[in-house]
């Protein structure tokens, strides 16, 4: 088999696969030697997605066989039909049912020598496009800006019958990299910001999205004339770091009436927030006090005042759920109180270990919480983090926990999943491996997270797949080794960096970059991949260079921190690097870090 062949379409690196998935031989032909064998049939009353579906299907595979694809409303059954759409599907198979399907469900089906591509709304045929092009024909989308075509002039598709349905209603892995819609659209997301356009079938829509109660309830509006509505703490009133007071009746209805201001300002909301600020103190009232008390957590008082506003929004908005925390300090369930049906519990994991699985013996208060809610909570959604944010640059090898831990969510009962990660910058540690995978295992948790892994580095990285797995394999097996419990805000001084880690990956990492010397695209994302080493090395200059000198350990780096400081400063730069942690420039870190010169 001849080499890839490349083909460049505006931004969009595109390469022939060497291997397809499947055998593309069989029942329904769709091209011979670069001319059209299959017309593609949409519905003449189809609605602008399912349009935009069979637009999206025509071009690309008119880069997979060369041909051009006519769309029309009909075809002659004689030929062979791509049918996009349950409308088009019943010309195939009458009685076909749409209403049948759960949302988002696809099916990808060979009917004689018709092929139909539909599922259930409001975005299912687009997404049943999409999985027909990545499972039977073999297209990839690794990133906005890179994807890998097979190059396939004469294409037949075989007996095939694909029915799947996300284990997930809302699925959303908070990465930069992942916040481009079409790229989130390809890949089956419908996260509030990592989701589709309206033109591929849009996303979840919220009022609000998290630590809603001051957005709610403004103190510098309300608290001089009513301090009774905020938090007290230790006998005294405050809006200062604090929550509201949750058993204040007159509040929760002023709460009520602006929460209903937005939602007719947001027709589009399907989900509305009413959550816990970003801080500890919740209110210590006796009547908040009594009501945790009895409850057993503070969560308690909590979940009473949300089912209380989620009942006293859903006559005017039947299709609105509220949408609240489970939280540090209300993660534990209740004894006695239930979330209404229109009510949404997000539980986190901020406090646990993420070198470790979540149902790990390390991670034990989390899983016992996680278990008892999926007992109580009909929509249970999770919030996981997937990053470090006090250092995004800095290595974080938990790939081996995001397929365990998203299988124990679909085994929980789990309905919606954010996984956070780098959200506010490009060239966060292995962002585009991470937001990949992330989007594979949230539609499928069944699949091989081990060959999800190879096939991305083989596909991104091309020559440099080898060295690059073996520095994530080096991580991982020091990560474990060192028993660290990577928390999204670990240190550079964790035990899995030191100096003969960082100098190993150092090592694998040059011999990556050799690899793909003369290849600019690869080479530019090897080097992203080298960035976190240098990271903690400038992090650490002085400490890992008088343990260097002690030991009698080469030094890997360039003999001054200057010189290594500046490459790092020039590439992060060249990759459209703005933030280094959570809420610090880049500039911010160099002018402290001797950069600013």
């Amino acid at each position: 088999m001849g080499q890839p062949r490349l083909i460049i379409i505006g931004p969009v690196l595109l390469a022939a696969l060497a291997l397809l998935p499947r055998a593309l031989s069989g029942d329904v032909p769709i091209a011979k030697h670069g001319k059209a064998e299959a017309r593609i049939v949409v519905d003449a009353g189809a609605g602008p997605v399912e349009r935009q579906a069979a637009e999206e299907l025509a071009f690309f595979l008119h880069i997979v066989t060369g041909a051009n694809f006519p769309v029309s409303g009909d075809a002659p059954a004689t030929a062979s039909r791509i049918l996009v759409g349950p409308g088009a599907a019943r010309s195939a198979v009458p009685g076909f049912d749409a209403a049948a399907l759960k949302p988002e469900e696809t099916i990808v089906r060979a009917a004689g020598r018709d092929l139909i591509l539909a599922g259930g709304g409001p975005r299912g045929t687009i997404y049943a496009v999409y999985s027909f092009l990545e499972d039977v024909v073999g297209c990839r989308w690794w990133t906005p800006q890179a994807s890998l075509m097979p190059r396939r002039p004469t294409l037949e598709i075989g007996p095939v019958d694909l029915r799947a349905a996300p284990p997930f209603e809302y699925r959303e892995p908070y990465w930069y990299t992942a916040f481009d819609p079409v790229w989130a659209a390809r890949n089956k997301l419908d996260g509030i910001v990592a989701g589709g356009d309206e033109a591929r079938g849009g996303h979840q829509v919220y009022e609000g999205f998290v630590h809603t109660a001051y957005s709610l309830i403004p103190p510098e509006k309300y608290f001089k004339d009513h301090p009774d509505w905020f938090s007290e703490i230790d006998g005294k009133r405050t809006d200062h770091d604090a929550q509201l007071c949750l058993t204040n009746e007159e509040m929760r209805r002023e709460l009520v009436k602006n929460l209903k201001e937005r939602l007719r300002a947001n027709p589009g909301a399907t989900i509305a927030s009413v959550s816990q600020n970003d801080c500890f103190n919740p209110c210590q009232c006796p009547a908040c006090r009594a009501v945790d008390e009895e409850e057993g957590s503070p969560s308690g008082a909590l979940l009473r005042f949300v089912n209380a506003v989620a009942a006293d929004i859903e006559a005017e908005f039947p299709n609105v759920a509220i949408d609240t925390l489970a939280y540090q300090y209300t993660r534990k369930p209740p004894k006695i109180t239930r979330p209404r049906p229109n009510v949404i519990v997000r539980l986190c994991s901020i406090e646990c270990s993420f070198s470790r699985p979540l149902d790990d013996a390390r991670n034990k208060d989390f899983y016992d919480d996680l278990d008892a809610w999926s007992k109580i909570a009909g929509r249970l959604y999770v919030w996981d983090y997937t990053t470090d944010f006090a250092h995004y640059v800095q290595p974080h090898p938990n790939l081996q926990v995001l397929a365990p831990n998203i299988r124990l969510f679909a085994a929980h009962n789990v309905r919606g999943v954010f996984e956070q990660g780098a959200y506010e910058s490009w060239g966060s540690e292995m962002a585009e491996l991470r937001s990949w995978m992330l989007a594979k295992l949230l539609w499928n948790p069944a699949l091989d997270p081990r060959r999800l892994r190879e096939e991305f580095l083989n596909g991104y990285y091309g020559p440099a797949a080898g060295p690059v797995g073996r520095y994530l394999d080096l991580m991982e097996g020091a990560v474990l080794a060192a028993g660290d419990k990577l928390g999204c805000y670990s240190p550079p001084e964790a035990k899995f960096l030191s100096l003969e880690n960082l100098a190993a990956a150092w090592d694998l990492l040059g011999g990556a970059e050799r690899r793909v010397r003369g290849t600019i695209e690869y080479a530019r994302r090897v080097l992203r991949v080298k960035m976190p080493t240098a990271y903690v090395a400038l992090v650490r200059w002085d400490a890992l260079r008088k343990e260097a000198q002690a030991k009698g350990t080469e030094w890997p780096w360039p003999k001054t921190r200057g010189e290594l400081l500046d490459w790092f400063l020039a590439s992060a730069k060249a990759e459209g690097v703005t933030m280094i942690s959570e809420g610090q420039t880049l500039e911010s870190w160099a002018a402290k870090n001797g950069g600013a010169r």
